[in-house]
């Protein structure tokens, strides 16, 4: 079976982490999110989670950007307020750009949120997509494509669980 840790040794990238950890901190940090990288770490898959890697000092988004290219793959947990972060979607948009040009692997989780809506952008999701297009038209339109073929990756959904 192949694992994050295998491919690290013999693959032409030198990977830092096995898993980046996208999440809307708001929703899911103190719960869900946490029990996760407890469990990732636990399992020894070394992930990478803002509050846990982050350089005092530096500049986040970057390091942020940084550390999904330095990454195996992606675990989304997405939230019903993940897409009105512009951060998230941010991340999301680097994630989906790796998954591309690198094989970058993407895991979601659908967190007490349709699959469906994301993808279609319907309901909570437009609207938050919708309140970043004022800032920014060209960046949502890339945020909404991102999220778009993100939520088509079949992934996991937990609900009342």
């Amino acid at each position: 079976m192949v694992t994050p840790s295998s491919l690290s040794s013999s693959s032409t990238y030198p990977w830092k982490y096995d898993i980046f950890l996208s999440f809307r901190s708001e929703d899911t940090r103190k719960n869900f999110t946490d029990h996760l990288y407890a469990a990732l770490v636990g399992s020894k898959i070394n992930t990478f989670k803002d509050d846990k890697n982050l350089e005092r000092g530096k500049d986040i988004a970057p390091e942020i950007l940084k550390a999904i290219g330095e990454s195996w793959g992606s675990i989304i947990v997405f939230s019903k307020g993940y897409a009105s972060s512009s951060w998230c979607l941010d991340e999301l948009a680097e994630i989906v750009k790796q998954r591309k040009e690198r094989e970058h692997q993407v895991f979601p989780i659908f967190y007490y949120v349709e699959a469906f809506d994301l993808k279609h952008q319907r309901e909570k999701a437009e609207k938050d997509v919708d309140m970043h297009e004022k800032e920014n038209k060209d960046q949502t339109e890339r945020w909404r494509d991102a999220l778009s073929e993100a939520v088509g990756i079949n992934g996991y959904t937990l609900k009342d669980q």
